[in-house]
This record gives C-alpha cells, sequence and structure tokens, in this order.
C-alpha cells in the first residue's frame, strides 16, 4: 500500500484559525483550551504539514501594544525556523470587531473604510515580514440583510476602490504578493456581495491590475450555493487565476460547517484532487477546516491527518483512474474523432463559415448514439471503494 504520509512538495498548510478552533458554535461555548500560536505552529509541524497561515489578528490580538506585536512576532519566527514550517498565505481579520458589523471595505461609516484599509495594510505588513507571497480576501461581512440599507452599484465601486487601493499599495512596497479574493453566498451577513468564484472572476476584470488578483474558491462556500466546485475550480484555472484554495467539506445548502476534506462528498472530492493534479496546480493546498466540537487536541491531529491523507489517497486513486484500462476505453470511445470534422473548428473565417453551414448530419444517428456513462460512472465509484 502506498505511504500517505505528508511531504513538503505537496505543500500542505493549515490556518492558525483551523486547528486552533476551540469549538465555540452559535449555541454552545468552546470545548477545547486555547493554544498560542507558537504552540500551534509545533502542533502543525507534529502532524507534518508544511505551512501555516493566518489572520493578523490570530497572530497578534487587535489590541496589542506594538512591544507585544514584536514580541509575539519573535516568538513565531522562533517556532517557524524551529519546526521548519513556512507562511504562505496571510490575511485580515475584516469580520469579528464589532467595528465591521456594517462591513469594512463597503461599510456605509467612511471612517471603517477608512480603519478597514489602515488594518489591512498593516496586515500586508506582517505577512510579507514572514513571508506571504499569496495575500487572501475574504468579504464575510461585506454585504446586507436587507437591501435598504446600500446601495449594490456603490459597494460595488467601494469594493473596487478599496482594492486598487491596496494594490498600489503592495506595489508601492515592492512586496512579491498576489491577492486572491474569496467567495462566499451567506453567512455570516444574510447577502454577501461577489458571492460566488464566477462573480469574483469577473469583477478581478474591473480593477486597476487584474494580473496580480485571483481567486481563493472554497469547497463549502461554493456548497452553500448548490453550485459544482469542481467546475468553478477549473473556470478559474483556465483563466490562469488560482492562486490558492480552500479545501474541506459541507452538505449541499447547510451553513459553513468546514468538515475534514472529503467527509461528506467523496466523488466530489476526489473529481476535485484530480483536476488539480491532472493540470499541475502548484499552489498551496490549504486545509480550511475545523475539528468536530466533540474532539480535544489529540482529535484535532487526527482531523488535521484525516485531511492530507485523505487528499493523497484521492491523489493516488486519480492515477490509478487514469490508468484503468476500461475507463480509458471508454473515455477513447467517448471522445473518438475521425478528424472529419476538424476543419470546422479553431479560428473563424467567412469560407469555413460557409462550408459548415452546407455540411449534412445525420441527425437521428446523433441522438440515437449510446455514450455509457452510467458504466464510466459506476467505474469511478467502485475505483473509490477500493474494489478495483
Amino acid at each position: 500500500m502506498t505511504n500517505y504520509t505528508p511531504k513538503p512538495e505537496h505543500k500542505f498548510t493549515f490556518g492558525l484559525w483551523t486547528v486552533g478552533n476551540r469549538g465555540r458554535d452559535p449555541f454552545g461555548d468552546v470545548v477545547r483550551p486555547g493554544k498560542t500560536p507558537v504552540e500551534l505552529v509545533h502542533l502543525l509541524a507534529e502532524v507534518g504539514a508544511w505551512g501555516v497561515n493566518f489572520h493578523d489578528n490570530d497572530l497578534v490580538p487587535i489590541d496589542a501594544t506594538p512591544a507585544e506585536r514584536d514580541r509575539i512576532v519573535r516568538d513565531f519566527k522562533a517556532a517557524l525556523a524551529e519546526t521548519g514550517l513556512c507562511v504562505p498565505m496571510a490575511t485580515t481579520n475584516l469580520f469579528f470587531d464589532p467595528a465591521f458589523k456594517d462591513g469594512a471595505f463597503t461599510a456605509n461609516d467612511p471612517r471603517v473604510r477608512a480603519y478597514a484599509l489602515q488594518k489591512t495594510m498593516n496586515a500586508i505588513d506582517l505577512g510579507a515580514e514572514l513571508g506571504a507571497k499569496v495575500y487572501v480576501f475574504w468579504g464575510g461581512r461585506e454585504g446586507t440583510e436587507t437591501d435598504a440599507a446600500k446601495n449594490p452599484m456603490e459597494s460595488i465601486k467601494r469594493s473596487r476602490e478599496a482594492m486598487n487601493f491596496l494594490c498600489e499599495y503592495a506595489l508601492d512596497k515592492k512586496y512579491d504578493l498576489k491577492f486572491a479574493l474569496e467567495a462566499k453566498p451567506n453567512e455570516p451577513r444574510g447577502d454577501i456581495y461577489n458571492s460566488t468564484t464566477g462573480h469574483m472572476l469577473a469583477f478581478i476584470q474591473t480593477l486597476d491590475h487584474p494580473e496580480m488578483v485571483g481567486v481563493n474558491p472554497e469547497v463549502a462556500h461554493e456548497h452553500m450555493a448548490g453550485l459544482n466546485f469542481v467546475h468553478g475550480v477549473a473556470q478559474a484555472l483556465d483563466a490562469g487565476k488560482l492562486f490558492h484554495i480552500d479545501l474541506n467539506d459541507q452538505a449541499f445548502g447547510r451553513y459553513d460547517q468546514d468538515f475534514r476534506f472529503g467527509a461528506v462528498n467523496m466523488k466530489s472530492a476526489f473529481f476535485l484532487v484530480k483536476l488539480l493534479e491532472d493540470n499541475g496546480y502548484g499552489g498551496s493546498r490549504h486545509f480550511d477546516a475545523h475539528a468536530y466540537r466533540t474532539e480535544d487536541y489529540e482529535g484535532v491531529k487526527e482531523f488535521a491527518r484525516g485531511c492530507m491523507r485523505t487528499y493523497l489517497i484521492l491523489k493516488e486513486k486519480a492515477a490509478r483512474w487514469n490508468a484503468d484500462q476500461e475507463i480509458q476505453a471508454i473515455l477513447a470511445e467517448i471522445n473518438a474523432d475521425d478528424g472529419s470534422m476538424s476543419r470546422y473548428f479553431g479560428k473563424y473565417s467567412s469560407e469555413k463559415a460557409t462550408t459548415l453551414k452546407d455540411e449534412s448530419f445525420d441527425r437521428p444517428a446523433l441522438g440515437a448514439r449510446g455514450l455509457n456513462y452510467e458504466r464510466l460512472d459506476q467505474l469511478t465509484v467502485e475505483l473509490l471503494l477500493g474494489v478495483r
């Protein structure tokens, strides 16, 4: 059996907020004691992670003094050096503090918008100091419960102005950073702006520096909207905009569950891993998930190991799928091409269009052909179940 031990080349990462999650939910208080960022770095090193990511206030409390900030960062750097972990990504918490109850970049109060920019610049400085190459923006409070409260056109404008400002800030500071925008349809706001990866991809094209901005899709967020996450990630890959990815799991249509990767939708997880591996995705595999509230910290370690192990198992399954002779024979039959239609594809020409309009097609035969998709899907299921 393959050794499913994580290695640095797998680029598995967790956030401080993931393994540090204490199990609080809207109906119950914490179930696990708090751990310091240094302790969490050592926990991640123990389970075999490659990197650790953070919100600014996961590491440095929002009310820390400059001296406290420097001490915390110094201790964190020492833990990174001791364990060999790196910091591939950082982000800003613009959703927890009451100041952001009406949003950050889209808040109606201009003082809140200005504070959000200030806080983000300081957090970008911190991320760059610790070596982050990707900076994620999740607008968890950028939305409404009632559209009477905000003009959506003005909110789009404010979002654009904020991203343009922060792109210029990173360029002015000569930071080697790319920005990744993370979509979510709802929760904690009733409706969040730019609610899907597709919305974000369209928004990016309106920015002053679209070349430095991509997306950070999350499994749970797209599943909350009932969407096919694999298709959204494929769109981002095709656009050259998959700068980061959040892996977890989620039952469709539920609240944000943040389950262990592969815990709910195994076939979807399989095709996601296959998509990433087949297309040479070179970024982090970041697990933005939480252990069950039932767990102590030994359970948290099992959760983290499980995320990575499931990914590696599915990576091996994808290689088997690609090498399975019967599966590949069906795919070859489905995609059979004798070359007779090739003259009609590719770049348009008037001559090509005229010739195509004169082509004769056997429409009944086109509709009568069976495609054997049932067999193909069953073979996929059997491969995942370990019987082929």
